[in-house]
């Protein structure tokens, strides 16, 4: 879930995620006029229960505070902690920016990444050279923090498999309200 972004939040897509078989567990205040980063009781249950918890907390600390009031029950969990980077994100074109929110992110957090996730994409404009010229911005990253790449990502059909290692071909299904059909 994104407990913060307003237009990209999971429980606004939780029809599709049952669908997958995926138990969503949206912000107190899901699909209401309020946009406060707050996390539901469940996930605490959902992380001592040891089920596999995905929690996005946006790009910045502010989700992030919400996550720690889990951090004990998180630490204890042994969590594998990805840290999503784009780009081509406004807040970090450069990686050192890049590793300056993360750190604000563990701080509010008090948990600690354990990996990187290259997401960089520019939505619907996302190219093969767009995802090509991202990779040495995630290899500086991982250099900066020490952590590993576990991934970069792709839309289906933008790279060939062969062209990254490491790459995954996501479907996007997520659209902010001014690019949906008919609009």
């Amino acid at each position: 879930m994104d407990v913060v972004n307003p237009y990209f939040r999971s429980s606004d897509y939780a029809e599709i995620l049952t669908r997958s078989g995926v138990r969503v567990l949206g912000p107190n205040f899901a699909n209401s006029n309020l946009d406060t980063p707050s996390l539901p009781a469940a996930i605490g249950d959902a992380i001592t229960d040891d089920e596999c918890v995905i929690i996005d907390v946006g790009g910045d600390d502010a989700g992030a505070t919400a996550l720690g009031v889990y951090s004990r029950q998180l630490s204890k969990a042994g969590p594998d902690v990805m840290y999503v980077i784009n780009r081509y994100r406004s807040q970090t074109t450069e990686p050192e920016e890049a590793v300056q929110i993360l750190r604000e992110i563990e701080g509010m957090a008090r948990i600690k990444a354990t990996c990187i996730a290259n997401n960089s994409h520019l939505k619907g404009l996302t190219t093969e050279e767009t995802v090509l010229d991202s990779i040495p911005f995630a290899e500086k990253v991982s250099e900066l923090t020490g952590l590993p790449i576990r991934l970069h990502t792709s839309p289906v059909g933008v790279v060939p498999l062969n062209k990254i290692p490491l790459l995954y071909q996501i479907g996007v299904h997520v659209r902010a309200p001014w690019e949906q059909a008919g609009n």
